[in-house]
């Protein structure tokens, strides 16, 4: 098989799952496990005066048959619902342990719920703070245990997501894997010049003085800027779910390319772990592309576009598919299918310079490629996201109907829609409370569009939003711009000395958001500190610190009905989703008037090539290469997994150049000479 795994090359730089925790919280599931006691019959009659044995009194011994069916269907029928029921593949023994080293629990598993004292891997302890009914799990023997929750009303990992009747209250993980100035500021202040990963990693590989190093300092970044206690405290929030986007360079670089290759894998699996310890869904986000989907500075470079555009774009797009291939393959096995239940091929293709027609060629090809390795229908590997391209969601209607599982993801931000955006955010938002304009402009610009989305197109999310109403914030806008915003951004950035008026404006800005887009994931969960003011200078995109400082709700379930009681118009959806839209019957059934249309590949035109340059003659690749595959956790103590390849009959190899031939720079389509004829 044309596959290679780096996990040898990576042994020396494994880091461990958290090691268990003391709890005494003691669930159903370990309940049920428990031996019966052992009852002996007494052959010696009682001494005189004595109380005559609970045993042979008739009414007592009955008492005692009813309370011990009491007892019984109080265990059985928990393990019922929680263990049994569960519609999904479930890898992992359903099993709560029951305290610290309990002998008695036969997984050897802790767990805890809110007042619960956890042990971090550095030897740290914080306590567990969860009022809503979320408890953790740590089961070392096992674990790909999916038994955690992060909340009453969030079903736990190892039981069935329902779009449409469950609610995503998520947040996005940025900046942590996929580095931007605005999230990660002192990195970028450190090397002045640099504007994006790119050039970043240019300058730190060159960094030879001490405590410089490219490997050094991003391996730092990636150990200390998301934390377990982050994780813990996102389940506390009464959130249920993360984004996390990943660079294509966790898997492999190629030639040119100066982004550390490989090293963020084992952090990233590192993070499945906490996630799945309390209870967190993950959407797993392919957040670059070789060639760059958008030309923005989180997509690895700045600049062009060169995926599925230009020269180089076709090019660019076999290497992606590449890419979307090895994950979706580590991401469907048994122990990861449940807590990585979504997975965004590409973020933010920036449609407008692709084409409509274009992308859905790939967005096609992608699917039929992912669900020939997972099987059609539901449980068979993760929901496949796609964003909007910024076209609107009402551009996607009747998206390849047919399709299995395919899930419209928007991000609407009125900080980068052109507009002035001064309205003032302490002005009456119509219920006598600040918020301005804001709160019913966001019900009425994302509610009715959203909601509309469900039903013409399915299951349809808001990936990102936050509470920056406008584009204030360091570096929000990139390194060498200036904010658009026409007045003062002081006030905006100047967080330690908002004032409650303005703190409730955010908050009812943030609940109206959430009510409009019914499931979302805020960016980000963490703006980093800068390095001159030694404090976060864009706190508007903070979940965080909005929580910690009072902007953000403590329960996001306050959010729910906010847009009514502005008066919003708003058709509620109805909750339910066409069969084949959540991989019942008709799904992978794709119409054949959308396969006629977008299902030859590649496509027969591409944008931002040279007048008259025919596709045929693009630079392409040939699939004979070696998979980078990716490799499993080293977990200790050593347990059975699976190697990172889901589909043992996918034995292609991956793209490579053809021999012989000759390429230009698959980031500068612009620059390339005009091919003539295909190599």
């Amino acid at each position: 098989t044309p596959r290679d795994s780096y996990a040898n090359s990576q042994q020396d730089q494994d880091i461990p799952n958290s090691p268990s925790a003391s709890s005494p919280f003691l669930g159903n599931a370990e309940k049920a496990e428990r031996r019966a006691p052992e009852y002996t019959v007494v052959e010696n009659p009682p001494r005189k005066g004595a109380r005559r044995p609970l045993y042979r009194r008739p009414l007592v011994w009955l008492l005692a048959l009813v309370a011990l069916a009491v007892v019984v269907l109080a265990v059985v029928l928990p393990v019922y619902f929680v263990v049994i029921k569960p519609k999904h593949h479930n890898s992992a023994a359903a099993v709560i342990g029951g305290g610290s080293g309990n002998p008695e629990s036969p997984s050897g598993a802790t767990s805890g719920g809110d007042g619960s004292t956890i042990k971090a891997a550095d030897g740290s302890t914080f306590t567990y703070s969860n009022s809503f009914g979320g408890y953790w799990v740590d089961d070392p023997k096992d674990p790909f245990n999916n038994a955690a929750r992060p909340n009453s009303w969030t079903p736990p990992l190892n039981t069935s997501w329902t779009w449409g009747t469950d609610h995503v209250y998520g947040v996005n993980i940025g900046g942590l894997f996929v580095l931007e100035p605005f999230i990660s500021p002192a990195l970028f202040q450190k090397y002045p010049g640099t504007v994006d990963e790119w050039t970043l990693s240019e300058a730190m590989a060159a960094d030879t003085s001490s405590g410089g190093g490219l490997q050094a300092q991003l391996e730092q970044h990636y150990d200390t800027f998301i934390t377990e206690q982050d994780m813990a405290q996102i389940a506390g929030a009464g959130l249920n779910w993360i984004r996390l986007p990943i660079p294509y360079w966790a898997i492999e670089t190629w030639e040119g390319e100066p982004f550390l290759a490989k090293v963020s894998w084992k952090y990233i699996l590192r993070l499945i772990g906490w996630a799945r310890k309390y209870g967190l869904r993950i959407y797993l986000d392919l957040h670059t592309v070789p060639g760059s989907q958008n030309g923005y500075n989180h997509s690895g470079k700045q600049g062009q576009v060169n995926f599925m555009a230009g020269i180089m774009g076709l090019a660019n797009a076999q290497r992606t598919l590449d890419y979307i291939r090895i994950i979706t393959e580590f991401i469907s096995q048994p122990e990861y299918r449940d807590v990585v239940p979504l997975f965004g091929i590409v973020n933010e293709a920036y449609v407008h310079a692709i084409g409509q027609d274009q992308i859905t060629s790939f967005y096609l090809r992608a699917h039929d490629m992912i669900r020939n390795i997972t099987g059609y229908g539901e449980g068979n590997g993760p929901y496949i996201a796609i964003h909007d391209g910024f076209l609107g969601v009402s551009k996607w209607a009747d998206f390849l109907p047919g399709s299995d599982r395919v899930v419209l993801d928007t991000h609407p931000y009125f900080a980068f829609d052109g507009q002035p955006n001064d309205a003032p955010l302490v002005a009456d938002d119509g219920l006598g409370e600040p918020g301005g304009v804001w709160p019913k402009q966001a019900c009425n610009s994302w509610g009715a569009s959203i909601n509309n989305s469900q039903t013409a197109f399915g299951v349809t999310v808001a990936g990102e939003f936050s509470n920056g109403y406008n584009d204030c914030g360091l570096y929000l806008t990139g390194v060498l711009n200036s904010p658009t915003y026409k007045g003062d951004c002081t006030p905006f950035n100047d967080w330690q000395n908002y004032n409650a008026t303005f703190k409730q404006g955010l908050m009812n800005f943030a609940l109206a958001s959430m009510d409009a887009t019914q499931d979302w994931w805020f960016w980000t969960w963490k703006i980093g500190n800068s390095s001159t003011s030694g404090v976060v200078e864009a706190p508007l995109w903070s979940y965080a610190l909005g929580l910690a400082n009072g902007w953000m709700p403590a329960d996001p379930r306050r959010a729910v009905g906010k847009c009514a009681a502005l008066g919003a118009n708003i058709a509620p959806f109805a909750g339910t989703y066409a069969a084949w839209q959540t991989g019942g019957a008709g799904a992978g059934t794709i119409a054949p008037s959308a396969r006629e249309t977008f299902g030859v590949w590649p496509p027969a035109t591409l944008s931002s090539l040279p007048a008259g340059v025919p596709v045929a003659v693009l630079p392409t690749y040939t699939p004979t290469g070696v998979v980078a595959t990716l490799p499993p956790p080293q977990l200790t103590p050593q347990v059975k997994q699976g190697d990172g390849w889901f589909d043992a009959g996918d034995t292609a190899g991956a793209m490579t150049p053809v021999a012989g031939c000759t390429y230009g720079d698959a980031w500068d389509s612009a620059a390339q000479p005009t091919p003539t004829a295909a190599c």
